[in-house]
């Protein structure tokens, strides 16, 4: 198996593991009973380590409906008196903040560790917040490793800090966190409980407002304990001397320690990896001797707000430097070279900015796009010669959704006009419904529709919307790796499971105008979409091919290569095969003619359809 290694036993150990995997080892280590998530990047490798090591690790696993629904399944975990985890990505933690916010108020047995995985510089993500507010908005412990080691080893400390104080903990990581690989030296695995034991104390765990009421004021006097072991912990250290003081976390924290290290900058840096609450006492202390001091984080002054509060309140003299004074940036990832000019920029340093100088070159563009044989593609095709057929194509709204369809916003099909947020497909389509006249479709996967849509469906059938949805059902949550969903039959420790047909599912919220086609028969796809088309009110039309990635794994083994070319004699260069239908495995050479890369073509025959190339120049290439 792929990931035994995070299941040896053998204590000191050294392993190279991603960050992403290290949290699992570490959680093995302080005793994990229940694990919940709905994948997302750059998370998403702890959920595919936990799906293949659960069963054999005794602990239960699963993917939920959404991240709402994991916060629940963990909460009630840790309130059984098991250790727990949930872990999203960072916009997931939106999705669970109803959960999340109230589960600080009734607190744990168990502990509790939510992760939250950042994506500066939105490599995978629609935004770029900041999830260490959480923490603040929620008045819960946060704890941020910046490196795979730490990451194994803070997240035993955050079970223990979580069931000392009762709270769960917000465990924040960042993408270079996440998907850093570092050396890492293994403790002890200890065997979680396999159930715990409820007992009920509805005024402790119902937030009613007579609940409530004392809850909060509970949960502020273990904010003031958590500070005091914030203080004294020692994931917050010092290291270095001088008479400058950098205070920082995270991942910022490797490339501060590397510039300190690499030009010998004379500093005392505080390394905070216990970072809500903020740990006064012990900054109070680093601070003593200091005439400056340099907050260096990424994304939001976070820390530096706290620091200038802290400093106001108590009244120390103190420069302090960081992004509100406009020395460091507040947006996208750090890397040393960011770090030096901030340096340079605060501290009057001329540390050399620029990096190693390279021949610079013009290299072509090349924007993601949909695989080969992807089947969203052929959705997208058909749909646009419907759309162009009744002459409403530019003004029909495309509401899109999180998943490899978004792809669906890039040339030729440009077919993404609006996007807020997993499940916004459906609910933002209700909105222009009736905001405008105009033809409204929305798409989403098959995984988002069980993660968000249905409630937003339920929505346009009782408000009586006249909308198209599209559901891309490829058989997985695609763009995150192939998980399972609700649509699948298996489940997160790999065992067979109840599969929900999303065409019942549709029907029984009381959708009658549903269809299911195989987006690579073009023909019948688009007979499909102009029977919706023409229906007035909500018409639901399930597209249904598996992801090309998981066909093409089959074929592989099967030992089945079929590949397709452009028969020259018979093509007449009209060029839609390369311009509308736009796999990439087409491409034209220097005197014009249309040809197909083996390398590229997974043998899908989608192109060789008359509705593609109505010439029939496209042909299967025999085998000799």
């Amino acid at each position: 198996m792929k990931y035994d290694m995070i299941l040896d036993p053998t204590p000191g150990r050294k392993a190279f593991l991603l960050g992403n995997e290290a949290v699992v080892r570490g959680a093995l280590e302080a005793g994990l009973s229940l694990a919940s998530t709905y994948p997302g990047t750059p998370s998403s490798e702890i959920g595919n380590v936990l799906h293949a090591v659960a069963k054999k690790a005794g602990v239960y696993f699963e993917f939920s409906t959404n991240e709402k629904v994991a916060m629940e399944v963990a909460a009630a975990g840790a309130a059984s008196g098991i250790r727990s985890m949930v872990f999203f990505k960072h916009v997931g933690l939106n999705v669970a903040a109803d959960a999340f916010m109230s589960t600080a108020y009734v607190g744990v047995r168990g502990g509790l560790v939510v992760i939250t995985a950042d994506d500066p510089s939105m490599h995978s993500s629609q935004n770029e917040q900041d999830n260490r507010y959480y923490a603040q908005i929620a008045q819960m412990p946060m704890m941020e490793p910046s490196s795979p080691q730490e990451a194994k080893d803070m997240i035993k400390e955050a079970f223990e800090i979580s069931e000392k104080l009762g709270l769960p903990v917000l465990f924040r990581m960042t993408t270079r966190v996440n998907h850093m690989r570092g050396v890492v030296e293994y403790g002890e695995l200890v065997k979680g409980k396999p159930k715990g034991r409820f007992e009920k104390a509805p005024s402790r765990y119902v937030p009613v407002p007579s609940n409530a009421r004392g809850m909060h004021i509970r949960l502020l006097k273990k904010m003031e304990e958590a500070e005091e072991m914030a203080s004294t912990s020692h994931l917050n250290r010092v290291e270095g001397e001088g008479d400058v003081g950098i205070i920082t976390s995270g991942a910022a924290y490797n490339y501060v320690a590397d510039v300190v290290e690499e030009h010998g900058i004379r500093a005392r840096v505080l390394k905070l990896g216990f970072t809500h609450p903020f740990p006064r006492a012990r900054v109070r202390e680093f601070l003593k001797g200091l005439k400056t001091v340099v907050v260096v984080e990424e994304l939001e002054p976070y820390m530096e707000k706290e620091l200038r509060a802290m400093a106001q309140v108590e009244g120390i003299d103190i420069r302090i430097h960081g992004k509100m004074d406009g020395h460091f940036p507040r947006h996208y990832e750090y890397t040393p070279e960011v770090v030096k000019r901030g340096l340079n920029s605060a501290l009057g340093l001329n540390l050399p900015v620029g990096g190693v100088k390279v021949r610079e070159i013009t290299v072509p563009s090349r924007p993601p796009v949909l695989c080969p044989g992807c089947p969203h593609r052929a959705t997208y095709y058909a749909i646009g010669a419907v759309l162009r057929a009744k002459k409403i194509r530019d003004e029909t709204i495309f509401t899109t959704d999180i998943g490899c369809y978004t792809l669906g916003i890039q040339k030729p099909y440009e077919m993404a006009d609006y996007l807020l947020c997993m499940g916004s497909s459906a609910g933002a389509a209700c909105g222009f419904a009736k905001a405008t006249d105009q033809p409204v479709m929305g798409f989403a996967g098959d995984s988002t529709f069980f993660h968000a849509c249905i409630p937003a469906l339920i929505n346009a059938v009782h408000n009586r919307a006249n909308m198209i949805f599209v559901v891309l059902d490829n058989r997985t949550t695609a763009m995150t790796g192939h998980q399972p969903h609700p649509g699948l039959p298996i489940d997160g420790l790999g065992d067979e499971a109840p599969a929900l047909d999303i065409e019942k599912v549709v029907r029984g919220i009381g959708i009658e105008h549903v269809e299911v086609v195989d987006p690579y028969d073009i023909k019948e796809t688009k007979a499909a979409f102009r029977r919706a088309v023409e229906h007035n009110g909500i018409s639901v039309v399930i597209t249904r091919r598996e992801c090309a990635l998981i066909m093409d794994a089959r074929n592989r083994k099967a030992g089945i290569f079929r590949k397709y070319d452009v028969n020259q004699d018979m093509c007449t260069r009209c060029y839609n095969c390369v311009e509308n239908f736009a796999c990439p495995a087409f491409y034209r050479d220097e005197e014009g003619g249309v040809h197909i890369n083996p390398y590229l073509c997974d043998g899908c025959g989608v192109c060789s359809q008359r509705d593609v190339c109505p010439f029939g120049a496209i042909e299967e290439v025999k085998k000799e």
